[in-house]
């Protein structure tokens, strides 16, 4: 496939029942449900043209599953995803993966191993899951892969639990989100 041909590829939105299914022993879940606002960077717009995303938690391990779909709005090269928005996902699978455990944390590192570009159009599947705690550290990872298990990225984060005093800040901010919707 040359390039013009790349660039005139369909890249019509996912079926929707498709993305939002459930793989067996995962339920799906919703990034901060308390809110009513958007809610995330990158998965907050279902009906987003760059990434679309659905998150499933399987309790008995601790893993994250995702369906992940990247549309026009996330190309870098032609007919492929754009780097960072593999990165955005990957980060924010990692750092779901703890607040689901009930930890809320922000990412103090995150390095991504790009090992194939990720073709527009399709629908990918993430895995993470703690690697590793210790206090209020949390060694984290994801990988991407497609269907039939062909690895695109991985990444390794080191995320930090928030203390008191920024989790008393995010909850005074939520709040106001709140009030001035």
């Amino acid at each position: 496939m040359n390039l013009a041909d790349m660039e005139r590829m369909d890249f019509t939105p996912p079926d929707e029942v498709v993305l939002a299914t459930a793989p067996e022993g995962f339920r799906p879940i919703i990034l901060f449900p308390d809110t009513d606002h958007l809610q995330s960077f990158l998965s907050g717009d279902p009906e987003s043209l760059a990434v679309r995303v659905r998150y499933f938690w399987r309790e008995i391990d601790g893993v994250l599953h995702a369906r992940a779909w990247f549309g026009p709005r996330a190309k870098g090269p032609p007919g492929h995803a754009h780097g960072g928005s593999i990165a955005a996902l990957l980060d924010e699978s990692m750092g779901c993966v703890a607040w689901q455990a009930g930890h809320p944390v922000l990412a103090a590192r995150i390095n991504v191993s790009f090992r194939r570009s990720v073709p527009l159009g399709r629908i990918y599947q993430v895995e993470a899951w703690v690697e590793r705690a210790t206090g209020r550290k949390f060694s984290l990872v994801a990988k991407l892969s497609d269907q039939d298990g062909g690895v695109f990225a991985e990444s390794e984060g080191l995320f930090v639990e928030l203390n008191e005093a920024q989790r008393t800040e995010m909850d005074a901010y939520r709040a106001e989100m709140d009030r001035t919707e």
